[in-house]
């Protein structure tokens, strides 16, 4: 088992940024693809954005394509978001997640991740 563990969520303006991290507690992690998902309220979860286990490929959610930044520290067994930007629509929990199946899948469906973190709320007013 590994445990995943967010932080770095708040309130913000629009415009604003804020840099959320997820902190595993197992050194196998570094072997795993990583993404972070968000939920919004009555709203389904979804990919935000995606990294290969050692941080050579990322993919990204349209919407926060130039926006967003993904990136991940295996010597801290952390993977990071970057969040410049942000726009009211962007209001979710944000949620990172592990596949331990694969460490270059980057998959954009909720199943194909193995461990998930208990999520940050993450609200930017306008």
């Amino acid at each position: 088992q590994v445990q995943l563990v967010e932080s770095g969520g708040g309130l913000v303006q629009a415009g604003g940024s804020l840099r959320l991290s997820c902190a595993a507690s197992r050194r196998t992690f570094v072997a795993y693809a990583m993404a972070w998902f968000r939920q919004a309220p009555g709203k389904e979860r979804e990919f935000v954005s995606g990294i290969t286990w050692n941080g050579g490929s990322t993919y990204y959610k349209d919407s926060v394509k130039g926006r967003f930044t993904i990136s991940r520290d295996n010597a801290r067994n952390t993977v990071y978001l970057q969040m410049n930007s942000l726009k009211p629509e962007d209001t979710a929990v944000y949620y990172c997640a592990a596949d331990r199946r694969s460490s270059q899948r980057m998959s954009v469906r909720l199943e194909d991740y193995d461990y998930w973190g208990q999520g940050t709320q993450v609200t930017v007013s306008s």
